[in-house]
C-alpha cells in the first residue's frame, strides 16, 4: 500500500497533504523557495515543522510542487533535501506551473495560468507543458497578479487619482504615509508580497467605477500579453487558479466572454486537483 505526500509550495507557506490508507492530513509549513532558503535552511525547516508531524508514516511516494523550480540547480537542491529526510521514498519534484496544469487539467489538453501574488500561464498538452510565455517577474511582469493590481493601487493613491471617497477609505484602511509605502517599495524584501498585499483593497471596494478598471485593465493586459501569444488559446478551455483568479472571476468569466473564448475551472488552490491527479 503507497502512503504518498504531496506538497504545494509557495515561498510564503506550503501545505502539505498526507494520503495513507484513504485518510488525509493536512500539514502547513512554511514556504520552501531555493532562492530565498539554503540546503540546510530546508532540511532544518522540515526536521523541525513536518517530520514530527508525519509521525514516521511509512511515505513511499512525494510530489513536490514549488516556486523556483524551473532552474534546475534550484529543483536539485530540493530533490537531495527530500531524499535525505525520506530515503525510501520515490521523489518528484516539480515547478509550481506544472502542478496548476496537473491540477487545472488533469490529463486533457488546456491553457493553465496562474493569477496569485505572481503571474503564469502555459499550454499543457495533457503530459508536459509544451509553451510557456515568459514570467519576467513583477518589477518587469506579472501583469494580473495581486503585485501588479497592488502596484496600481498605490500608484492611483499617491498620483492623487483617486476620488476623495477613495482616497478617504485607503487612508482608512491603510494609515501609512507616503514616505513608508516608497521605503517598504525599494528598501525592504519581498517587495512582490508587499505590493500584492494592497489587492485586498480592491476586492473590499468593488462596485466602484476606478476599482473596476483597476481589476479589469489589470486583467486584460495578462490576456493581451501571455494567452494571446497562445494559437491554442483559441481552441482550448483557459483555466485559472490563485487567490486573484478565484477572487475576480466574475472578471475572468466577462474577459472571456468579450474575447470568445472558453473559461474552464477557476480554482483558489491547487490541492484537491493534484489528489485527484496522483489518486
Amino acid at each position: 500500500m503507497s502512503t504518498i505526500l504531496i506538497a504545494d509550495s509557495g515561498a510564503t507557506k506550503c501545505e502539505w497533504r498526507l494520503v495513507e490508507n484513504g485518510k488525509k492530513k493536512t500539514i502547513i509549513t512554511q514556504g520552501i523557495s531555493p532562492y530565498f532558503l539554503n540546503a540546510a535552511q530546508i532540511t532544518a525547516l522540515l526536521s523541525k515543522e513536518l517530520l514530527p508531524k508525519l509521525k514516521k508514516a511509512p511515505v513511499t511516494h512525494i510530489h513536490f510542487y514549488g516556486t523556483g523550480l524551473s532552474n534546475a540547480d534550484n529543483a536539485k537542491i530540493v530533490k537531495q533535501v527530500l531524499k535525505k529526510c525520506f530515503p525510501a521514498a520515490k521523489i518528484e519534484v516539480q515547478t509550481d506551473l506544472l502542478g496548476a496544469a496537473r491540477a487545472l487539467c488533469g490529463k486533457q489538453k488546456g491553457i493553465a495560468c496562474i493569477l496569485g501574488t505572481g503571474s503564469n500561464s502555459c499550454f499543457y498538452n495533457g503530459k508536459k507543458i509544451v509553451k510557456n510565455s515568459p514570467g519576467l517577474g513583477y518589477v518587469l511582469g506579472d501583469e494580473g497578479s495581486g503585485a501588479y493590481l497592488g502596484k496600481k493601487v498605490i500608484q492611483y493613491y499617491l498620483y492623487n487619482t483617486f476620488d476623495e471617497e477613495l482616497k478617504a477609505r485607503f487612508e482608512k484602511r491603510f494609515q501609512i504615509s507616503n514616505v513608508e509605502i516608497l521605503d517598504h517599495v525599494y528598501k525592504k524584501p519581498l517587495a512582490n508580497r508587499y505590493l500584492a498585499s494592497y489587492a485586498i483593497f480592491l476586492a473590499e471596494n468593488r462596485g466602484h467605477y476606478m476599482i473596476e478598471n483597476i481589476i479589469e485593465d489589470g486583467l486584460n493586459d495578462f490576456f493581451f500579453t501571455h494567452l494571446y501569444k497562445y494559437r491554442e488559446t483559441w481552441l482550448l478551455p483557459i483555466h485559472f487558479i490563485g487567490s486573484i483568479a478565484f477572487g475576480f472571476r466574475d472578471v475572468l468569466k466577462d474577459l472571456c466572454n468579450t474575447y470568445e473564448l472558453e473559461l474552464g475551472k477557476v480554482l483558489k488552490a491547487p490541492m484537491q486537483g493534484l489528489l485527484d491527479y496522483h489518486r
